[in-house]
């Protein structure tokens, strides 16, 4: 058999699937031929799709050593360094095989496909931008690819462009009519530009072709929630948990309390999902279980088991990796309002239900000091995704030119260095930079005047210390905080100021100024 066809046969086999014959044949190939550059490469390729990503790193960085200017290797090197989390590298493997051969990267549909991974990795490194241009570029060679289409779309909606957004999903949809994806991503571009109707009427049209898709499912409950349509919307919301990777869905021998059963003398194993201010905003829904007879152990993010202990002592604290040795049922703690039957009428506002160590806010009165009025300000929320929960830094810039005002830094992490060279602000340094969160945060809070932060941990926690906080929203906010109204149910010592317009964040901060006592 000669080097050629024993290649083929490995092709062949690859080709249908039966990858333990391919990898037998191309190693075959490899150790007959080392300096094989199509065994090199399609034994890489083979290894990435079997998720052996340093392995096809190798394979494929071996056929690139013997024709580093050969395109197809190149972009799978791309793919494969991105599925590694090295963005970077996949970008510039990605460039090196726009450059290479020009005569194959005039080929529009393998261009196409290039300049659509590039736009991927650009907009992974938060450059939307240069990922919009590179998806443009790619509709440019071949004008209905629908995924450079949905990825346009998307970027637009990054972006806060949402009307462009909604013909932009039209246009890939045009193409590809089943499109789950850009069914799914068109909901969410008409949820931010307020069409909340049209938006779950997408959902529905993302899962009428795909029954299981639970991304459509949780977001059209979203848009429920925000209407504070409960019936609705907490029963979807439960579709995070069959989410890839799935949100807290768990599995124990005992049964899920679903609010049915008696728990009166059980034990319920109560377990955290998500954020810090999840956990803190949440932790209320221990109290009914409690009022029901139940033993509540409630598992929580190890950081905050400090801020938690004293909050309630009938609540059982453990950390957030410890299971109870026996338990009767288990729930995670944001599907306690759905076990519950909460509705927006009946959210419990149980006052002030945190409170700060004392020892801590005699030695933080200290170092502020009485003077003045004292505002303390968060302005960024966790990063994630192209966009981050913000309201830059610059928009509180007026307040502090009130008499008597005094801005006091609460940013933690991503944001801060947002303070290089901003007088105005006062910085604590020190604060929380223990392992428990939030300690020194709440105790400076109780001794400032007032709390202005955006839809952050740091709102939850001056709302659950009873401390008076204002939250700046976007135009369509997280569900929590509903629509049109300027208070919250969850926490009374709440004002809610929302931008009329998305991006809008002048506004809303000058209507703060005119509120704020002179």
């Amino acid at each position: 058999m000669t080097l050629k066809s024993q290649y083929d046969q490995a092709a062949a086999a690859h080709r249908r699937g039966d990858f333990a014959e391919a990898e037998r044949l191309y190693r075959q190939v490899l150790e007959a031929a080392p300096a094989s550059f199509a065994a090199h490469h399609m034994l890489g390729v083979l290894k990435a799709q079997q998720g052996a990503n340093d392995e096809a790193l190798e394979l494929i960085g071996a056929a690139l050593a013997l024709k580093p200017d050969a395109p197809d290797a190149l972009f799978n090197y791309g793919n494969v360094l991105k599925r590694a989390g090295r963005p970077d590298e996949a970008l510039t493997a990605y460039e090196g095989a726009l450059a290479a051969r020009p005569g194959y990267a005039a080929a529009s549909i393998a261009r196409a496909e290039i300049l659509n991974a590039l736009g991927n990795g650009l907009l992974e490194a938060r450059r939307p931008e240069d990922a919009l241009a590179r998806y443009e570029q790619a509709l440019a060679e071949v004008p209905h690819y629908g995924d450079a289409l949905n990825n346009r779309a998307v970027i637009l909606w990054h972006l806060g462009r949402f009307d462009e957004a909604v013909l932009a999903f039209d246009a890939a949809l045009a193409v590809k009519p089943d499109y789950v994806e850009a069914h799914f991503n068109r909901g969410n571009a008409l949820r931010d530009a307020s069409r909340l109707a049209e938006a779950m009427e997408s959902f529905d049209r993302a899962v009428a072709i795909d029954p299981v898709f639970a991304p459509a499912y949780r977001n059209k409950g979203f848009c429920a929630l925000l209407q504070g349509d409960f019936a609705q919307g907490l029963p979807l919301y439960e579709w995070r948990k069959r989410l890839n990777p799935a949100i807290e869905a768990r599995v124990y021998p005992q049964p899920l309390w679903t609010g049915s059963e008696d728990i009166k003398g059980k034990t319920v194993f109560v377990y955290i999902e998500q954020g810090l201010g999840d956990t803190i905003q949440f932790y209320r829904f221990a109290a009914p279980l409690l009022a029901r007879g139940a033993r509540v152990v409630l598992s929580v993010q190890d950081s905050l088991l400090r801020l938690l202990e004293n909050a309630s002592p009938q609540v059982e604290l453990v950390g957030s990796k410890i299971v109870p040795a026996s338990f009767d049922y288990h729930i995670p703690l944001m599907s306690l309002p759905l076990a519950l039957g909460l509705t927006a009428e009946t959210i419990p506002d149980p006052g002030p239900y945190l409170t700060a160590e004392p020892i801590k806010a005699t030695q933080w009165a200290g170092r502020i000091g009485k003077k003045g009025f004292k505002i303390g300000i968060s302005w960024q929320g966790a990063r994630g995704g192209v966009t981050s929960r913000a309201m830059p830094l610059e928009h509180f810039h007026g307040l502090s030119r009130i008499p008597n005002v005094r801005l006091i830094s609460l940013q933690k992490g991503f944001g801060a260095e947002q303070l290089a060279g901003q007088s105005w602000v006062e910085v604590l340094n020190g604060l929380d930079d223990g392992p428990d969160a939030f300690l020194d945060c709440a105790a400076a809070m109780a001794n400032l005047d007032l709390v202005i932060t955006l839809d952050s941990a740091v709102a939850h926690l001056a709302g659950a210390l009873g401390r008076p906080v204002w939250v700046g929203l976007k135009q369509v906010p997280d569900w929590r905080w509903f629509l049109g109204r300027n208070d919250s149910p969850w926490y009374s010592s709440m004002r809610l100021f929302r931008q009329t317009k998305d991006g809008d964040w002048a506004s809303v901060f000058a209507e703060m100024e005119s509120q704020v006592p002179r």
